[in-house]
């Protein structure tokens, strides 16, 4: 049974989202205060933190980037902040995916549920498992058929692949592959996505593997639905 870390600061909220919790299956545990998430973590394995921005103590995409730094439990922000610029931020600090309060207990149960799914180790026949990365050729092998990629495109395939079903924004994406610090607009990386696809697509024509996030970024999902017309 999947057991969830709840850092919540209000009773009523925290009590609401663990019993939705527990009544779809998953065990749950409640902080309320910042200052104690990153201990008890260091005491205690979970499958999954929901993160309210706002608890007392410390502020939550501190505690995102502090987290991250010796673990990488998948992370669904909490957040009355709904300005695009703070869920960004909580993105680029490592989290998978966020909710805007005022928000559905079913949709949170929900989101919790589809990360946790996108996070299973891919199915034997999933596009992942037969995906073969040659980081010193930049070539890409799957089901016996082999494509050559630039070096900025292996590196967003790379990158993405690693952490199947973790949203990366466009500036952190930039600031991963150009480490040289050179300005480039967030349409470059659009533009590299787009011929990567491209490519992908001459191996896997029935899957659209990298996957669009509104407003957020690009994740890699190999068991993802098919490419729209």
């Amino acid at each position: 049974m999947s057991r969830i870390l709840i850092v919540e600061d209000e009773p009523r909220l925290a009590r609401l989202e663990a019993d939705y919790l527990q009544h779809a299956g998953f065990q749950t545990h409640c902080l309320s205060q910042g200052l104690e998430v990153i201990p008890w973590l260091k005491e205690n394995t979970v499958e999954l933190i929901l993160l309210d921005l706002m608890v007392p103590g410390r502020d939550g995409l501190d505690i995102c980037r502090d987290i991250r730094s010796f673990s990488q439990v998948p992370i669904i922000i909490v957040t009355a902040r709904i300005e695009e610029i703070d869920r960004l931020l909580g993105l680029e600090m490592g989290a998978d995916d966020y909710i805007c309060k005022p928000f559905s207990p079913r949709e949170m149960v929900a989101r919790v549920k589809a990360v946790l799914r996108r996070l299973q180790p891919p199915a034997p026949n999933s596009a992942q498992q037969a995906l073969t990365l040659s980081p010193q050729s930049f070539k890409v092998q799957y089901d016996g058929r082999e494509i050559e990629l630039t070096a900025v495109e292996f590196q967003l395939l790379y990158t993405l692949y690693q952490q199947p079903g973790r949203i990366f924004s466009r500036a952190r994406l930039m600031d991963l592959i150009y480490q040289d610090q050179r300005i480039v607009s967030d349409r470059t990386i659009d533009s590299h996505i787009k011929k990567l696809r491209k490519k992908i697509a001459e191996l896997i024509p029935e899957k659209e593997v990298i996957c669009s996030v509104y407003g957020a970024g690009y994740r890699y999902d190999p068991q993802s639905v098919e490419p729209e017309e």
